[in-house]
């Protein structure tokens, strides 16, 4: 997975001109913005340059949405699993946050039968991140429906965390602002995940409001960028180039490729192969969750353990989940080349057969990768 050469000599050329090193306006290039909206705007959900604003990295849209939206002592909805940066932001800025659940049996969807006695009069905001980090799940457009309309109920704003809009592989990604006139959404994306330049810092915020219900939210965004005044100058003036002139054939390359990295892993763990795991098949983005069954272990307690003896033994790493609020499962990144995804799931097999109560009666022996 690499940055497509046409961007990065894109990049080379706006740099070589020597004309892009100033300050641009704190909400984003007009150029850019402009170019944001045609590639993210359409009948459903149309978007001009005034409804976009740049910022540094999906992080910094976070925070801007979430110090925007909530005063202190507001409350916001986030998913359980989730990203952990919303929770960051809202307690840093003196709000609650409550968290309703992702049911891996429903691929991770939402629990919203469950979610009406999580609201208040202080509940301002609801966020879904679809595709989704940590659980690599794509919601359905029934599903999003249900969301909308939990959030049409209790007049909530949604923020749609879409950073990996169209990055799917078993599952088609619908942007929420497009099922939705009533329900105002703010969505976040940006160039980090698609292209493969987390380190360009250029995301941004996409105001989907129909019937104007967000007029100060709207002028609160624009005052609060300019805190920072802007995101990378380079990059902004060639995300009209990234945006419309990269190959089609990038896009569907990309998600074969990802595809057949993600078979490479996980085929290792499907139905139950491997002793104490369960994996819960991904749809889309980077991941997948993997579930610990601790009583399946001789001496590993918990998903916590699980992650640090498999680092020791056999050098793989692996992001225990109460990193997202799910103590049970870890998550996988399926990014390294095939091999090196077999290898390590392999490793992980290897790991387990060694700890598994089955594996000691049957005297199964299985020597570490340090050993090794």
């Amino acid at each position: 997975m690499d940055v497509p050469d046409s961007v990065v000599e894109e990049v080379v050329m706006n740099v070589r001109s020597k004309k892009i090193n100033g300050y641009l306006p704190s909400t984003g290039l007009p150029d850019a913005r402009r170019a944001i909206a045609l590639k993210f705007g359409c009948k459903e959900a149309p978007l001009t340059e005034d409804d976009i604003i740049i910022n540094s990295g999906a992080s910094g849209s976070i925070r801007m949405v979430v110090e925007t939206l909530l005063n202190p002592g507001d409350n916001i909805l986030l998913p359980s699993p989730g990203f952990p940066l919303y929770e960051c932001c809202a307690v840093s800025h003196g709000a609650e946050c409550r968290f309703y659940d992702l049911v891996p049996e429903k691929g991770w969807e939402a629990d919203v039968s469950k979610m009406d006695k999580l609201v208040d009069e202080r509940t301002r905001v609801i966020v879904i991140n679809n595709p989704s980090n940590p659980c690599g799940s794509v919601f359905s457009r029934t599903h999003l429906l249900e969301i909308l309309q939990f959030a049409k109920k209790h007049k909530l704003v949604v923020v749609a965390d879409e950073i990996y809009a169209n990055i799917t592989f078993k599952a088609k990604f619908i942007p929420i602002a497009t099922l939705t006139k009533e329900v105002p959404v703010l969505s976040i994306g940006g160039l980090a995940k698609q292209y493969c330049v987390p380190g360009w810092r250029v995301g941004w915020i996409l105001i989907h409001d129909r019937k104007q219900r967000l007029k100060h939210v709207r002028e609160g965004l624009v005052r609060m960028s300019r805190l920072i005044l802007g995101a990378n100058s380079i990059v902004q003036h060639s995300i009209a180039h990234i945006l419309h002139k990269t190959s089609a054939v990038y896009y569907k390359k990309f998600n074969k490729q990802l595809s057949r990295q993600a078979e490479a892993f996980i085929s290792t763990f499907r139905n139950k192969k491997v002793p104490g795991l369960r994996v819960i098949e991904p749809k889309g983005a980077m991941y997948c969750m993997l579930e610990v069954d601790a009583k399946a272990f001789v001496d590993i307690k918990d998903a916590f353990s699980f992650s640090q003896k498999l680092l020791l033994e056999e050098f793989v790493f692996v992001l225990p989940g109460t990193c997202f609020r799910a103590p049970k499962h870890f998550r996988c990144v399926f990014l390294a080349p095939e091999k090196t995804l077999r290898e390590a799931a392999n490793r992980i097999r290897e790991f387990c057969m060694r700890h598994s109560k089955k594996g000691l009666v049957e005297g199964k022996k299985v020597d570490t990768c340090a050993e090794r």
